[in-house]
């Protein structure tokens, strides 16, 4: 039996979400019926991000146990003739038996992507959030600058939050503009249910004037989610990629599960 690693990425508009639901399809359901039909066994793939109904991703990571003859760095090449266009497997990898993705040391990476302009574009309609209203990049960056750092996060997480340390740390948070895209980049530690959203939600607020930048800090202080921005929609969202803190994918003893 080995362990395999893979690296997926889709686009999630026709999806809810990532982990199974009863409700609709989702991500991890076409994994695992791609790869029981791929191996002839019945596998279960666990994901190191569940990501929400209509959120991107360009490189979620997810383990899955096997005893398939086919070369791991070639199974993605089998796997992808068997999934739908919109996901795809981009890296398969053997990986230590006890590896875990969610229980190793990690940096995860994301986007939103916000259209700014007068009116909307029917081709970005599924990777971006529309915004007619002017949005003021200075004051957006400003405003970031609070949120970098560690900080106790819990008035920019959804209140469905199930975990109870809120504390994360943002190491990079920028913010740039090419043509009529905004793209909020952020990387950090760990990110609470919608926290990536409501950050959006509320760094949009702050450009168009809803609120100004200093009163980030108070929200942050606050810890009270009805005193930060918006959710903005999930269709903005994309996570781009995770990283593993050493190379050879050794499971670190750090515990915890994020939404």
């Amino acid at each position: 039996m080995r362990r395999i690693k893979l690296t997926v990425a889709y686009d999630g508009t026709d999806y809810c979400g990532w982990q199974i639901q009863k409700n609709g399809i989702t991500v991890e359901e076409v994994l695992n019926k791609a790869l029981s039909r791929l191996t002839g066994e019945n596998i279960t793939v666990t994901g190191a991000s569940r990501t929400d109904a209509g959120v991107h991703a360009q490189g979620n990571v997810a383990v899955f146990d096997t005893d398939t003859k086919i070369p791991p760095e070639r199974l993605i090449y089998a796997l992808n003739t068997m999934l739908p266009e919109d996901v795809v497997a981009v890296k398969s990898e053997e990986v230590p038996a006890g590896w875990h993705p969610r229980r190793c040391v990690s940096v995860k990476t994301y986007e939103y992507r916000i259209l700014n302009r007068e009116l909307p574009d029917p081709v970005r309609r599924r990777d971006t959030y529309f915004v007619s209203f002017p949005l003021d990049l200075e004051r957006m960056r400003t405003a970031a600058e609070y949120l970098k750092g560690t900080h106790d996060f819990k008035g920019f997480c959804s209140a469905q939050t199930a975990v109870k340390d809120t504390v994360r740390t943002i190491y990079d948070l920028d913010i740039r503009k090419a043509g009529d895209i905004i793209t909020i980049r952020v990387r950090g530690n760990g990110f609470l249910y919608n926290m990536v959203r409501i950050i959006a939600g509320t760094l949009a607020g702050v450009g168009r004037g809803y609120f100004e930048p200093e009163e980030v800090k108070e929200m942050l202080e606050s810890k009270d989610r009805t005193k930060s921005g918006v959710t903005a929609p999930p269709q903005g969202l994309t996570l781009i990629g995770i990283g593993y803190e050493n190379s050879n994918n050794e499971t670190k003893n750090v515990g915890g599960i994020e939404g």
